[in-house]
């Protein structure tokens, strides 16, 4: 989808999966956003066997159906943040709105859900937290967190109350980001009220180390999902 965008000031896009047996006429679906890495592109997810994969859970009645949105960053993306003319963390909100316009989703924050890798790990968890009635559930594959404590602080309040779903994961040989910060970042998460899960698995700042891994986060999202929408914290 290729629209014109008022927070780039120019082309913005994003590529939609649609779960098995979709309908226009069989009810809502809660949705997952996705966020590339630097250098990379919505379609990575794609390459990743995002699709084959939902599909199979989603058959194997592992997760219920959802709908997923990649989003597609350019060469100012930054962190997915906003700076100067190029205002990304405002682009991903605006692209959320458009497709709850357009699609079938449940526009709710329950039903919402966030994720990245690299440096869209990083705007995931900026971005949930920086918007915390947006999204119950995010997720950072090999990302980073540097200077968000400003924005869990800020969002104690709604966490607190409404509580937040999220895992975050980084690679034992990552020669780019560091893997010791998940855990301590997970641990503020569970401070501020968050329902948060780190790891650090084998592996690298790599498509390969993302891939192994990519079937259990997608099963997250679902089931962390379900479980906002249930009004577990």
């Amino acid at each position: 989808m290729r629209y014109r965008s008022g927070a780039l000031g120019e082309d913005g896009s994003f590529l939609v999966y649609l779960p098995p047996g979709f309908s226009l006429h069989a009810g809502r679906y809660p949705a997952l956003y996705l966020l590339h890495g630097t250098n990379e592109s919505a379609a990575s997810f794609l390459q990743l066997g995002l699709q084959q994969r939902l599909d199979r859970l989603i058959e194997a009645r592992a997760i219920a159906p959802l709908i997923t949105v990649m989003i597609q960053g350019g060469a100012g993306t930054n962190n997915w943040r906003d700076q100067g003319g190029h205002r990304y963390e405002g682009y991903v909100l605006e692209a959320q709105q458009l497709v709850d316009r357009m699609y079938p989703t449940l526009a709710e924050r329950s039903a919402r859900a966030i994720a990245g890798y690299s440096m869209g790990g990083f705007g995931a968890m900026n971005i949930a937290l920086g918007h915390p009635d947006r999204f119950a559930v995010v997720e950072s594959w090999l990302g980073f967190f540097n200077g968000l404590g400003g924005e869990l602080r800020a969002a104690r309040p709604m966490i607190a109350r409404a509580g937040l779903h999220a895992f975050v994961y980084g690679g034992a040989s990552d020669a780019l980001v560091d893997p010791t910060k998940d855990a301590p970042f997970a641990a503020a998460l569970r401070a501020a009220g968050a329902d948060a899960t780190s790891a650090v698995y084998a592996g690298g700042h790599t498509m390969e180390t993302l891939s192994q891994h990519l079937t259990h986060m997608l099963r997250f999202a679902g089931e962390a999902l379900a479980a906002a929408r249930r009004g577990i914290a």
